[in-house]
């Protein structure tokens, strides 16, 4: 299902002399096929969210080919380490391990007047970069729940999941942090900057939480109604649904709003590393980023660009050491089974198979 509705907006949106194909519904391959230069990508972004900026950058290039595999994020950074596959590009949401596979020798630098205009917080060791950032926001079903019900902070959901009439029981969903990359970063970066994280966590497990590796099957269940709210699902995601008429709503939590990044880097093996250089520099370009905002529906990173960009209560989380402290071995067990002993203390129920 997911490759034919792939295939049909690709077809309803691409320019005749640029074909576009889904294979297997988890890879894109657009341009000639007889190119001589080949960029391949492996992210871990969804290929309908990502299709724009391709086609974008395809049109600056027609005679070039792309091919863009989506994977998880777990499956990038052991393919990398592995040595298993060389892609050109690693664009992944999982900014500690692209952080980890840079510190561990397995990337190549690339400077540039593009990468010099991102901000600190984006940029690492010039070989780890911020192309996009996304929101982790709360989304409900408009259906199920109003605005005005809506909590708009950590502490009104944990109000609501503590209500005695357990308006959200067995109707929360949020990431199984023990199996997915973006998930378990967005828990450990509440952990640390929220002291009441683990109370909302014990909450969403006396409410019987639904618990996924992925947004897009929160966003499946909060869409038919199965769910009312998910918590710390990606913004872009969502609002592609909204805009094709799906009844969810989203809130950014004014206490603070997490925001993670899609993060490029060119591993060391990569057989193109010039073409992953210049995709890099046409993605963090004004054109770039405007397309990105536009198609992808995610968050500048370039603050030059717009003023605006991350103000607030958005709080980007810096790429660098300090996202390396979750991953060590003993922490990260540490952390799972305090994650599990409140969130899943009544047994969390895992989603099914059908995302």
């Amino acid at each position: 299902m997911k490759a034919r509705i792939l295939l049909a907006s690709a077809l309803a949106a691409l320019w005749m002399a640029t074909p576009v194909h889904a294979l297997d519904g988890e890879t894109l391959d657009i341009g000639p096929a007889d190119a001589a230069d080949v960029l391949t990508i492996d992210a871990s972004t969804n290929t309908q969210v990502f299709l724009g900026i391709l086609q974008d950058f395809q049109a600056l290039y027609p005679g070039m080919r792309v091919v863009y595999t989506e994977l998880p994020t777990q499956t990038l950074y052991e393919d990398a380490r592995a040595r298993r596959t060389a892609p050109d590009l690693i664009v992944s949401s999982s900014m500690d391990l692209q952080t980890k596979l840079v510190n561990d020798g397995y990337a190549q630098p690339h400077v540039s007047p593009e990468t010099a205009a991102l901000p600190e917080w984006a940029r690492w060791r010039n070989e780890v970069f911020s192309i996009g950032g996304e929101a982790m926001t709360i989304v409900y079903n408009t259906r199920a729940m109003t605005a005005r019900d809506a909590p708009r902070s950590r502490q009104q959901l944990l109000a609501m999941l503590r209500d005695p009439a357990r308006p959200l029981q067995g109707r929360i969903g949020t990431y199984d942090v023990a199996h997915s990359g973006i998930g378990y970063m967005a828990a450990t970066q509440d952990a640390r900057r929220d002291s009441m994280a683990g109370a909302l966590w014990a909450a969403m497990g006396n409410s019987a939480a639904v618990v996924d590796e992925y947004s897009d099957g929160l966003l499946d269940r909060i869409e038919r109604g199965e769910l009312t709210l998910g918590y710390n699902v990606l913004e872009s995601y969502a609002q592609r649904r909204i805009a094709a008429g799906a009844p969810l709503a989203i809130v950014r939590p004014d206490d603070y709003t997490l925001v993670v990044s899609r993060v490029g880097l060119i591993p060391r093996d990569a057989r193109r590393p010039e073409l992953a250089r210049r995709f890099l520099d046409y993605v963090l370009s004004a054109r770039g980023q405007e397309t990105m905002q536009r198609e992808s529906r995610m968050l500048t990173v370039r603050t030059d660009l717009d003023a605006q960009a991350l103000t607030g209560a958005m709080r980007p989380v810096a790429l660098g050491t300090g996202l390396l402290v979750y991953l060590d071995d003993l922490k990260r067990q540490s952390f799972l089974q305090a994650w599990r002993g409140a969130l899943c203390h009544r047994d969390c129920r895992p989603a099914d198979a059908g995302r």
